[in-house]
């Protein structure tokens, strides 16, 4: 059994409700390879996951946590810890996808020992099935170590956010062809090593194209090609929380409008001594 949550209408609090195991597994995943595209988006909370979970074949705990939920400037601050407590939620808000959760930058670079002791530490902590790292060729050792060792890897190649101080910047990669070539060369090594699964992020699109007809992994797409096997967005970026985007997000909602615009009603009621209304208010008993 699995726990997922669903809300008590009585409390409007979250409690746990055993739900059947019915994830979906990384072979599973592997076999979407050239199929029905793979979806994937973000998720950091119990409640995230819960309405996100029915629609999705992977859920990500992505190290954007730092910048959407803890306002840091980049992904590189951000811990093990906080990987550790929002994978955690994740799992238990969902019951159907593969939660895949980020290894954080410093955790993993050092050597393919120190990988396994964070990776394995992550997967303990929050009962997710797999890790994400960022880095082509040179993580390539790192990934079939921890596949070796029974540590599902989702690998990432071009704009990698945690090498952001050396990259300059979040533009698009692979613009030049010796920098072509190298992200398909690092795509070919991650998938050689074991990777179930490999992110392609901010590439321009005939790499994004060459990696997904070479590699015999499924790709996942975000900035690079609708012919990927699957794509990935930050969920928050998806729902129009934020006035300012990537060129590649396309906004499904304006979530953002909807909670100000709450807020403010809100806002006028209680100033206005409208709320709490009588609906609201215990009246004693008889």
């Amino acid at each position: 059994m699995s726990t997922t949550y669903t809300l008590d209408t009585a409390t409007s609090r979250a409690n746990p409700t055993p739900a059947p195991l019915k994830r979906l597994t990384i072979p599973a995943i592997r076999r979407q390879k050239g199929k029905t595209p793979l979806v994937m988006l973000t998720a950091y909370t119990v409640r995230t996951a819960q309405l996100l979970d029915p629609h999705c074949d992977m859920l990500l705990v992505g190290d954007s946590l730092g910048q959407v939920i803890y306002g840091l400037p980049s992904t590189v601050p951000v811990t093990l810890e906080m990987m550790a407590a929002h994978g955690a939620a994740v799992v238990r808000g969902s019951y159907h996808a593969v939660v895949v959760i980020d290894m954080p930058f410093g955790s993993y670079e050092a050597s393919p020992e120190k990988a396994f002791e964070s990776a394995a530490w992550l997967l303990k902590q929050t009962g997710a099935a797999a890790v994400k790292l960022e880095g082509g060729t040179a993580m390539a050792p790192t990934v079939k170590f921890l596949t070796e060792r029974g540590i599902p890897v989702v690998g990432h190649v071009g704009l990698t956010p945690q090498a952001v101080n050396v990259l300059g910047g979040y533009g698009a990669r692979g613009r030049t062809p010796e920098e072509a070539a190298k992200i398909v060369a690092d795509a070919q090594s991650i998938a050689d090593a074991g990777a179930f699964s490999l992110v392609i992020e901010g590439v321009v699109e005939p790499i994004a194209i060459e990696i997904t007809n070479t590699v015999a992994c499924p790709t996942i797409g975000i900035g690079a090609s609708a012919q990927c096997d699957g794509q990935v967005l930050v969920t928050e970026d998806m729902l129009g929380m934020f006035d300012r985007t990537a060129k590649f997000v396309k906004r499904f909602a304006d979530v953002a409008d909807t909670i100000s615009t709450a807020a403010q009603t809100y806002a006028e009621d209680v100033r206005g001594r409208v709320f709490p209304g009588p609906e609201q208010v215990y009246a004693p008993k008889d």
